[in-house]
């Protein structure tokens, strides 16, 4: 009798650890569906927060934090869409096969009814906030849903549509706190944000080459020299522009920082090092991935708010450089 409530206690422990990594694989599912990872790109609603020096204005932390939240359940609900419309080209993806929908594990009943819960709940919080940030939240959704029905396989249209996307976060983090955006900073976001996504599609293209399979149709209208030419062309704008915004009149005279330069050199090493990785390592990981696993890239950017942060909020500390 002893032997066989210990051999009902041995499984009653195994089945309950069975269902709690079930549940959490469940979950796991749901967050990868959800692209939890890639809400990272939505903090770029808080750089007009910083650029405008009120990082410590509790009232627009607060109101840009509900934005942050929106924004990421509207941007969710469109990666939902995108996985479902490509769920057979996934299939045949060496990562992107593992997707929830693509594998299998989420269904896609679920999978819609997941997409029209954040679309909703995000709209109706954007809504809450403010007219002008529901506004491009909807501007946002609708050019999602315009890229995911086709236009994504239109060559050139595709790049520039996901770099207006960063720009349009933006532009939103700006609506929701009432701080202006700059023109200088309009053209920066989007000249960083091309310059990401053609250094991921080059690596696409290398990925198809390496497993010997058909590129992916949204890439399928370029090739390994162009992407590299583009690549090469834009992360030497970005800095040239980069640089002119340091240096102009309306830069200085706002921060009152006459040595605001001395930041580009962290621009130039963040992008060699993307470069780096692009071409030498030849690394296929999405953008959100390199800024979460490598280290010389986030100690670079550290470095670079850091620079930002003291020539913003402590003037005082130029004298030195005088």
């Amino acid at each position: 009798m002893v032997r066989e409530i210990k051999l009902f206690v041995k499984c009653s422990k195994f089945v309950i650890t069975f269902y709690n990594i079930k549940k959490i694989n469940t979950r796991l599912n749901y967050i990868t569906l959800l692209r939890v990872k890639h809400w990272v790109k939505n903090l770029f609603l808080f750089i007009p927060l910083f650029f405008a020096g009120d990082l410590f204005d509790l009232n627009k932390i607060l109101q840009t934090a509900f934005g942050f939240i929106a924004f990421s359940l509207v941007a969710s609900s469109t990666y939902i869409l995108n996985d479902y419309r490509d769920i057979e080209a996934d299939r045949t993806h060496p990562e992107k096969s593992n997707r929830p929908l693509a594998s299998g594990t989420i269904t896609k009943r679920k999978a819609i009814l997941i997409l029209l819960i954040c679309a909703i709940t995000g709209l109706a919080l954007a809504y809450v906030l403010n007219t002008k940030f529901l506004f491009i939240v909807c501007i946002y959704f609708a050019m999602n849903l315009l890229y995911s029905f086709g236009l994504k396989y239109i060559s050139i249209l595709n790049m520039m549509m996901i770099s207006i996307g960063f720009v349009l976060r933006v532009m939103a983090g700006g609506a929701v706190t009432g701080i202006h955006v700059t023109p200088w900073l309009t053209m920066m976001v989007f000249l960083l944000a091309l310059f990401m996504v053609i250094a991921r599609w080059r690596d696409e293209i290398l990925l198809a080459i390496r497993t010997n399979k058909e590129v992916r149709k949204p890439t399928r209208y370029y090739n390994l020299d162009f992407i590299s030419t583009c690549l090469v062309l834009i992360s030497a704008v970005t800095i040239v522009a980069y640089i002119m915004y340091t240096i102009s009149l309306e830069t200085v005279n706002k921060f009152h920082a006459p040595r605001l330069y001395y930041t580009s050199l962290f621009v130039i090493t963040g992008i060699f090092r993307y470069l780096q990785l692009t071409f030498i390592q030849n690394n296929t990981e999405a953008h959100t991935d390199i800024l979460y696993r490598d280290k010389f890239i986030q100690i670079t950017i550290l470095l670079w708010i850091a620079s930002f942060y003291f020539i913003i909020y402590f003037p005082e500390i130029q004298l030195f450089t005088e």
